[in-house]
């Protein structure tokens, strides 16, 4: 892709001309700035590129002999951390909010661009540059709505930044490394989080009322590793619901259908992945792709307690099971859910081994979904490292 330096608004497009991935537009808010010019090479879900990518950002692409390569991506090491003294507030410990603060506070980068939350909808997610780390501890807590973080991408040009930190999810991070070279930056650093199905709005509201016994009051939630969905409500307390006990059947249609044609759920192109999906309950899994994943983790190493990561079980049955009963949105009674949860904590996968039951459930049902609703893109769309994935399991047509 050729960049210039100077860009210009886009003349005479058409309304819907400025979402020209339509209905699988993840409103990563590319498009709504003056790099709308490059969104047909830069959108993850016009130009799938991962491997291109990968080799730019990390200097090689993933092997799809390795195991670990092939789930998780290019990388050097893989933790479990903790905060030894956790932030007050955050969703974890505050791993990702530490090291954006480290970053400001030791001269790194001169902004972070992350996500703060309106002022009347802890939900409703917006964009900011954060210049301080009150700015950035107000951007704590996922939003798990679609968000257009690389809206402000204008402001970093127009601001002179040469030293920049995104926290942002694959889609916004496959678009933001296709852009790089256009964006006048000395450096660049990319803290990204795993991601999968995000919901407008709308659907969010959708699925709370549907799951939750107190929609109202719910601050965030998080689908764990003991197979169950975790609400924390506003006076502190837990609730949960058991992954099997899902009004599946209602909310099959609430996901974005972005997030349903994603395969990029480790975020392939972070320099950083902080997540919790290949952690023991209650650690977060850290991801260093990069030497400068290395550099930002060891920002914050003497804040963290760390342990290395395990895989114990085996997914595929129980991937294979949930495929036909997804398709057909089963859903057991309270009871029997909360029964076969109990079970499956036991015995089932944990560590890398439930990171990667997720990464294969979900890209079996994106597979189905785009092989049924966008066949045109089938070949060209799903990476090859997710084939290789899909091909472990009997798919209904």
């Amino acid at each position: 892709m050729t960049f210039t330096k100077k860009h210009k608004r886009s003349r005479g497009l058409k309304p819907d001309s400025r979402r020209p991935a339509k209905e699988l537009c993840s409103e990563c808010g590319l498009c709504d700035t003056f790099y709308i010019h490059y969104v047909k090479e830069a959108c993850a879900f016009l130009h799938q590129q991962i491997p291109q990518l990968e080799e730019q950002t990390h200097g090689r692409s993933r092997n799809l002999e390795q195991p670990d390569d092939l789930y998780f991506g290019v990388h050097q090491d893989m933790v479990a951390a903790r905060k030894t003294e956790p932030i007050a507030g955050a969703q974890w410990t505050g791993i990702v909010s530490s090291i954006a603060i480290a970053m400001l506070n030791q001269g790194l980068v001169e902004g972070v661009v992350c996500v703060q939350n309106t002022a009347d909808d802890r939900f409703q997610p917006m964009p900011v540059i954060a210049r301080t780390p009150e700015e950035v501890l107000a951007a704590r807590v996922n939003k798990p709505t679609l968000s257009p973080n690389l809206s402000v991408l204008e402001q970093v040009e127009q601001s002179g930044m040469k030293r920049l930190l995104v926290i942002g999810v694959g889609c916004q991070i496959q678009a933001l490394r296709s852009v790089e070279q256009a964006l006048g930056l000395e450096k660049l650093y990319v803290l990204g989080t795993p991601c999968v199905d995000n919901v407008t709005r709308a659907g969010l509201q959708k699925f709370l009322e549907t799951t939750s016994r107190s929609p109202d009051t719910v601050v965030h939630y998080e689908f764990m590793q003991d197979f169950r969905v975790h609400f924390k409500h506003e006076d502190g307390s837990v609730e949960t619901v058991p992954f099997f006990g899902l009004k599946t059947n209602q909310l099959k249609d609430v996901f974005a259908p972005s997030c349903l044609s994603c395969f990029d759920y480790v975020n392939s192109l972070a320099d950083l992945v902080v997540g919790y999906m290949g952690a023991p309950f209650g650690w977060q899994w850290l991801v260093v792709r990069n030497d400068t994943g290395r550099e930002m983790l060891n920002l914050v190493q003497d804040q963290l307690e760390t342990q290395p990561v395990t895989s114990q079980g085996d997914r595929h049955n129980a991937v294979q099971q949930s495929i036909p009963a997804y398709d057909k949105g089963v859903t057991l009674p309270m009871w029997a859910a909360k029964l076969m949860g109990v079970v499956i904590e036991k015995i089932g996968p944990k560590g890398l081994e439930y990171a990667r039951f997720s990464i294969d459930s979900h890209f079996t049902r994106n597979y189905l979904y785009v092989k049924r609703n966008h066949p045109e893109k089938l070949a060209a769309h799903v990476p090859d490292f997710a084939k290789k994935i899909v091909e472990q399991y009997q798919l209904p047509d």
